[in-house]
């Protein structure tokens, strides 16, 4: 039986017109409150190293406000590892990280990376913040989440979201093959990049997955229409597919 599907929103883009200028305006927390009352379920936010968007004084007013949960993105860093500690948001989304990239350009190799990464993710959990993993829709990082022990995946949609046709449809079926994979190893699938209204509901109606985590576009919609709206219509897209 297909179950609810959550939507995380992403506010980072917020923060970045709000940098463009310098000061306080737009604030990204106001903006994570208006998500929540137009449906959002959960509220992320990227902490890079060079805080290009989300800053430090961004994640503590997030914390102390906001009643739906946080999902903090961050690189394996000792860094963003004491900020978490500290902060202890619901759920940390461990993403590569490059300083030239505009935006996350790919998933995790957490196959390549597994001694690395299993230090992080036992602190993180020991703390009693859930876990989740950025990674390609591929087996071979399935299997490395299930030997690290992650509750969480979340897939990089941004391949799906950028082909047409036929070689759209192949890489949804690879993202649907995923999820199986990893439901059917006890891990919760997630997915995310690139989402927009017109090509949401192929990926929402993927039964495995649980939450799509979605910023972008939405910030960008509303210029046309106001947050609020934006996220909305895409409540309801998600909830008719599902």
């Amino acid at each position: 039986m297909t179950g609810a599907l959550r939507l995380g929103v992403n506010i980072d883009h917020v923060a970045t017109i709000r940098n463009a200028r310098g000061g306080d305006h737009p604030d990204p927390v106001k903006a994570a409150l208006i998500a929540a009352q137009a449906g959002a379920d959960g509220i992320t936010a990227h902490l890079r190293e060079d805080r290009r968007h989300i800053r430090d004084d961004d994640i503590a007013a997030l914390t102390a406000q906001l009643t739906i949960p946080l999902n903090l993105e961050m690189a394996a860093t000792e860094e963003m590892l004491e900020i978490a500690l500290r902060h202890r948001p619901h759920a940390a989304c461990i993403v590569p990280e490059r300083r030239e990239e505009r935006t996350t350009e790919g998933g995790l190799d957490a196959a390549g990376q597994d001694n690395h990464l299993m230090p992080f993710i036992e602190r993180l959990a020991g703390a009693n913040i859930r876990v989740s993993l950025f990674i390609e829709p591929d087996p071979r990082q399935v299997d490395a989440a299930i030997r690290l022990k992650a509750p969480v995946v979340e897939f990089h949609t941004g391949r799906y979201a950028h082909l047409e046709g036929e070689a759209r449809a192949a890489e949804l079926r690879r993202i649907a093959d995923a999820a199986a994979l990893a439901a059917k190893n006890g891990i919760e699938p997630h997915a995310g990049h690139g989402l927009t209204f017109d090509n949401v509901q192929p990926i929402a109606a993927i039964p495995q997955i649980r939450e799509l985590n979605i910023g972008h576009f939405l910030v960008g919609e509303a210029i046309f229409c106001g947050l609020e709206e934006s996220v909305a219509r895409m409540r309801r897209l998600m909830d008719e597919t599902r």
